[in-house]
């Protein structure tokens, strides 16, 4: 008895040593992939709205040394609205690019290339105001999207192919809270205090080359995707090793047979491009439930709130120095939610809360535009309004915001994958940019009711959800095709259903 119960300690031993170094390996691998992936599509977005009134300056004094003329203001803001409109153009030109990379090079190779585009737009930026140059912050900024595009679409696919089935969603999910990471920090890096001086501007607008350069000094010592490993490359050896430095002694039979019976399932087949995923009926409904959960992303009014934080702040009688404080507090809420939410995902699934984000957004968008259109009648409407603009970015962060990045990853085979991610990435994108052109027009058209269309989209979007969205925690692949399969050939079994008596009589028996 004594010797079985030691080989027995001795066991558990080997397995919790085993277990420890596999969620070592796994959070290195998260870590490695996010600094130099998500992190950057969040550090980007901010750092340049930091030192606007400085790079506006610099603009006019260039203009003012080529030409001897002073700007007109109405140009000034023009110019502002190119640097800043380029970036999600270039999302757009990088989530396209990210498919192609993906198929390839392979998930982590194409993260490693990708910080090339960063490391550009860094010396660009950085070197614009001794070129005395802001033409090179313009291509900077496209760059840096690229960059952005790129890591949005393969960050999540990497984590996602690289996981245990069990923690899928919260491994991928890491995908928003690096992005709010990326958001807070840049928030904090952009302060007055900090490198957000007139002096030291340049070094706000370079210092995204830190992450970039961190990643590749982490990232080439961990493994590649086993999934991409052995369905795209077909080299079944190297798989193994990738899942053995990822899952240290744990029993690998039963993934390995769930990913050969994928790569049986799609034997044969090409990885698919944009035409071929919108033509094949086998993935209607995945394709449209991407397309709603992407579009919505951006179209919710969640980055709107950020544009309404500094003036509902001022109104609530914080001083106009103190502003900037306040304002990282609306990141900080967004890094707070997509941490829980990743402690939660796997308990409650993806489906319940993406749902409960749009839905809480839908109220909260009615109680801003309430609060806002009685802000000068009512002394405590600018405190509601706080409150709502808190309220808010936190419904985001509990679903919409990392939920909808994991959604390709887990309804989409290995085949479809990079197109899906593709579709998601520039629809982001280009909501990004309508949003951003339209919303100042929206403002003037609606006054304080301009969360109206914010609101149908949240309402819509929490309809479709409700009634078409299959629960994906702890399913595979296989096991979710085919909840998608009884909508995708509903219409085809219906017909076989009604020629079937048909076919019978027509037949000699």
């Amino acid at each position: 008895m004594e010797e079985g119960e030691a080989e027995e300690e001795e066991e558990g031993s080997v397995n919790s040593s085993g277990a420890r170094l596999q969620a070592r390996v796994l959070m290195l691998t998260v870590c490695a992939a996010g600094i130099g992936g998500t992190f950057q599509y969040g550090y980007n977005l901010t750092i340049i709205n930091a030192p606007t009134m400085h790079i506006q300056n610099f603009v006019n004094q260039t203009w003012l040394d080529r030409t001897g003329n002073v700007l007109e203001r109405y140009i000034i803001t023009l110019i502002w609205t190119i640097i800043v409109s380029v970036y999600p153009l270039g999302g757009f030109l990088g989530a396209l690019l990210a498919g192609p990379m993906a198929i390839r090079l392979g998930r982590k190779n194409s993260l490693l290339f990708n910080n090339l585009f960063v490391i550009v737009a860094a010396a660009l930026c950085g070197f614009s105001q001794l070129a005395k140059s802001f033409e090179m912050i313009v291509l900077g900024r496209i760059f840096a999207g690229i960059n952005s595009g790129v890591s949005m679409n393969i960050q999540p696919m990497y984590l996602g192919e690289s996981a245990p089935k069990k923690f899928r969603g919260a491994v991928t999910l890491t995908s928003a809270i690096f992005t709010a990471f990326g958001l807070v920090l840049g928030q904090v890096v952009g302060l007055r205090e900090i490198l957000g001086s007139e002096e030291s501007w340049p070094l706000l607008l370079a210092s995204n080359a830190v992450p970039a350069l961190l990643q590749l000094i982490t990232l080439p010592w961990l493994p590649e995707s086993p999934r991409y490993l052995l369905i795209d490359r077909g080299d079944k050896d190297s798989c193994i090793s990738a899942l053995q430095r990822l899952r240290g002694n744990s029993d690998l039979s039963s993934e390995m047979e769930e990913m050969l019976a994928e790569q049986t399932a799609i034997k044969g087949q090409k990885a698919k491009s944009l035409w071929d995923l919108f033509r094949d009926p086998s993935v209607r409904w995945q394709l449209i439930t991407v397309i709603v959960l992407s579009s919505a992303m951006q179209l919710c009014g969640n980055d709107s709130m950020y544009f309404y934080a500094s003036f509902v702040f001022q109104e609530a009688g914080i001083p106009y120095e103190k502003i900037q404080y306040a304002v990282i507090g609306t990141g900080t809420c967004e890094l707070i939610t997509a941490i829980t939410c990743s402690l939660f995902i796997e308990r409650l699934g993806r489906r319940i809360l993406v749902l409960g984000g749009y839905g809480l957004m839908s109220i909260w968008a009615v109680v801003f535009m309430v609060a806002l259109s009685q802000q000068e009648r009512v002394s405590w409407m600018p405190y509601l309004s706080m409150a709502c603009i808190f309220a808010y970015i936190l419904s985001f962060g509990i679903g919409p915001a990392g939920v909808t990045g994991i959604m390709p990853t887990e309804i989409f085979d290995q085949m479809s994958r990079p197109a899906a991610y593709m579709i998601m990435g520039s629809l982001i994108w280009l909501m990004l940019f309508v949003v951003g052109l339209a919303f100042p027009f929206i403002v003037v058209g609606l006054g304080h009711f301009c969360y109206i269309p914010f609101f149908t989209v949240c309402v819509c979007t929490s309809i479709y959800v409700g009634f078409f969205l299959p629960e994906t925690k702890g399913k595979t692949l296989l096991e979710i095709t085919e909840e998608f399969n009884k909508r995708n050939f509903k219409g085809v079994a219906t017909a076989k259903a009604l020629n079937g008596p048909i076919e019978i009589k027509s037949t000699i028996l």
